[in-house]
């Protein structure tokens, strides 16, 4: 998130309020990003700070209603290969409709779990079948043909959904920064942040996603990741990092001797694909990656400890709201 500068050319400070905000109706808590000219007294927005506090606001709305998430909405439609515009005029909705619902619009309650119906390709074949007198002899052909591929490829899709429920405790939503819950992106997230810090031990790695997620989220109201967190006494931890960290023959974990103490070295054993990735998490990665490349285990882990996310919730059985990433200091 670009900090503004005031008229003399200061930057100015960020300031995080927490709030609440009605989104249809419905009053739901985020935190408020503005920025505070110390100079003239006055607070101002920008685009990209508005899009922090909206993202909190929407997302709550889309989990508490079971509505996808920009990202399943346009996976979904490339995944059946045909337009936007196809897409509406199947699920019977406005011509532009399903484009705005990719560029961030909110679908309807009804609209949204339609859509979260077609993820079954069998669901959405029989919305191609339904609109068969809507479709020239020609796109029926071909995009029947493309649903009966997905059909025939589910059981890689049902490899995917149990890898998520092996590598995520939780699923999609508040708790774990709403973040796409992917065994594919985790994969390579391990293998990028290995090829740009080097072989790095778990305890480090456990910190490193840690300030990955909590940064993305104080930047754009959305981590990276899927994973949630807890506050242990080591520093803040993923749920389940030790199956995380086990679960890939891509990354080879082996047990080293520092100072009298044994450690888990993580070590890369392919290239990072990282076209899963927008530029702007790759950015936010590669930030985080920077600061922490060349420091040991121990001192992030005494960084880790200076954080309110860690403070507030050490020893206590809740997991650490994403709310903290407001309250970071190290960035």
């Amino acid at each position: 998130m670009t900090v503004p500068r005031n008229s003399a050319g200061k930057l100015m400070q960020a300031v995080f309020k927490p709030d609440t905000m009605k989104f249809r109706g419905e009053l739901y808590d985020c935190v408020f990003v503005s920025f505070y000219d110390d100079e003239t007294g006055e607070s101002f927005t920008t685009t990209e700070s508005d899009a922090v506090w909206f993202n909190q606001l929407t997302n709550q709305y889309r989990e508490k209603h079971g509505i996808p998430y920009v990202d399943e909405i346009i996976a979904l439609r490339e995944r059946y290969g045909i337009s936007a515009t196809k897409m509406a005029q199947i699920l019977g909705f406005g011509t532009n409709q399903y484009r705005l619902y990719e560029e961030g619009e909110v679908p309807s309650e009804s609209n949204g779990k339609t859509i979260r119906s077609v993820m079954n390709p069998m669901a959405f074949m029989e919305f191609v079948k339904a609109s068969r007198n809507q479709l020239s002899d020609k796109e029926f052909a071909k995009i029947s043909a493309k649903v009966e591929e997905v059909i025939a490829g589910s059981e890689s899709l049902n490899d995917e959904q149990w890898a998520i429920k092996r590598l995520f405790r939780t699923g999609r939503g508040k708790m774990n920064g709403f973040a796409p819950q992917s065994a594919l992106r985790l994969k390579n997230l391990l293998l990028y942040v290995l090829e740009t810090m080097g072989d790095s031990f778990q305890t480090k790695m456990n910190k490193v996603l840690f300030y990955i997620d909590f940064l993305s989220y104080r930047e754009r109201g959305i981590a990276i990741s899927g994973l949630a967190y807890q506050a242990i006494a080591f520093g803040p931890v993923p749920l389940r990092w030790d199956r995380v960290f086990s679960g890939f023959d891509e990354i080879m974990p082996q047990t080293e001797r520092v100072k009298e103490q044994e450690g888990t070295l993580l070590t890369a054993k392919a290239k990072a694909d990282m076209r899963l990735f927008s530029a702007e998490e790759v950015a936010l990665i590669d930030t985080v990656c920077e600061k922490l490349k060349g420091m040991s285990s121990g001192k992030v882990s005494e960084l880790s400890h200076q954080e309110p996310a860690w403070q507030n919730h050490f020893e206590k059985p809740e997991l650490i709201p994403f709310e903290e990433a407001f309250s970071l200091k190290l960035f």
